[in-house]
């Protein structure tokens, strides 16, 4: 019996123009963004379409993914795609959230909104630094942040695959680190171009202020699993708004989230919203897994056959 994961993009996926084919064949996709205009009380879809600068702005950026990703949802269930267990890449969370029946989209939307005005307040552009390094041992990587941190904050954030995690924090104290990864001979370190030092302890203030919007939430039964962030194990509904809290500010432990999956049975992967970033994980994390993406026509038709195959 296959079971199938969907897995939903995070920031930086972004693109001018994305989901729009979708939008213009699909009712659905349609009065998703329609909602979600009518909720944020601006046109999303014309941000979307028009206006690159404020779309890779945070408090832009996470309402107009999760609005993608959950249109594309909505889609594949009309098509008769569900999935038996979710979990997404940091503001993914949100949409898998969403894609789970815990949370309405109603009360997902303006979260995610505040939570990217808090997220960008609190790490303004500039303050902080992201560096990918590459095939180096996680417990490595953990010891240098250790011995930079004389600089300032860095630690780990993001655990993407056993061969790639992100390391953030301090402009000074992520240098520091880069130097003493090229002095134990780490070849690849990759700067990020993200807007800020995302799930490092910098973002202590937006996790205590959404903390208290998460207060107000009204956070429904599972329908299905949701692997987490932040313990890469299935969230209980009670722990919901502490995990979301947490998540601003602690690594994202997404190969770990891989390796819970499947051993809950899941072997075909399918990534939603814009991008092909967490395929690619899934490939790298293990080879033998099936995974598709969908983000517009093409790679929605070609999912559709693969699937009557």
């Amino acid at each position: 019996m296959t079971k199938t994961a969907f897995l939903f993009a995070g920031q930086g996926a972004q693109k001018l123009g994305m989901a729009y084919d979708l939008y213009q064949q699909f009712a659905c996709v349609k009065e998703t963004f329609e909602q979600a205009s009518q909720l944020l009380g601006y046109d999303l879809r014309a941000l979307i379409d028009e206006d690159e600068e404020k779309l890779n702005q945070t408090r832009y950026t996470q309402p107009a993914i999760l609005t993608t990703s959950v249109a594309i949802y909505r889609l594949l269930q009309e098509k008769g795609i569900c999935p038996d267990m979710v979990a997404g890449l940091s503001l993914g969370e949100y949409s898998a959230l969403v894609a789970s029946g815990s949370l309405s989209f109603e009360e997902a939307l303006p979260l995610v909104a505040k939570r990217g005005e808090l997220m960008e307040t609190a790490a303004p552009a500039g303050t902080g630094k992201m560096v990918a390094v590459l095939n180096t041992p996680a417990d490595v990587i953990e010891a240098v942040c250790v011995q930079a941190a004389s600089k300032g904050l860095v630690s780990p954030a993001n655990y993407n695959t056993p061969n790639q995690i992100v390391i953030g924090g301090e402009v000074a104290a992520v240098n520091e680190a880069v130097e003493l990864l090229k002095a134990q001979g780490v070849k690849r370190l990759i700067p990020l171009n993200v807007s800020g030092p995302f799930h490092t302890a910098l973002l202590q203030p937006a996790s205590q202020q959404l903390a208290q919007i998460l207060e107000k939430v009204e956070v429904g039964p599972f329908e299905r699993p949701l692997i987490g962030n932040t313990e890469a194990k299935p969230m209980a509904r009670e722990a919901v708004k502490h995990l979301l809290a947490r998540q601003v500010m602690e690594p994202v432990r997404f190969y770990e989230s891989i390796e819970t999956m499947k051993a809950m049975g899941a072997t075909r992967f399918i990534e939603i919203g814009p991008g092909q970033v967490l395929s690619g994980f899934i490939k790298k994390i293990d080879k033998q897994l099936a995974s598709a993406h969908v983000e517009d026509v093409t790679s929605l038709q070609h999912l559709l056959d693969t699937m009557e195959a």
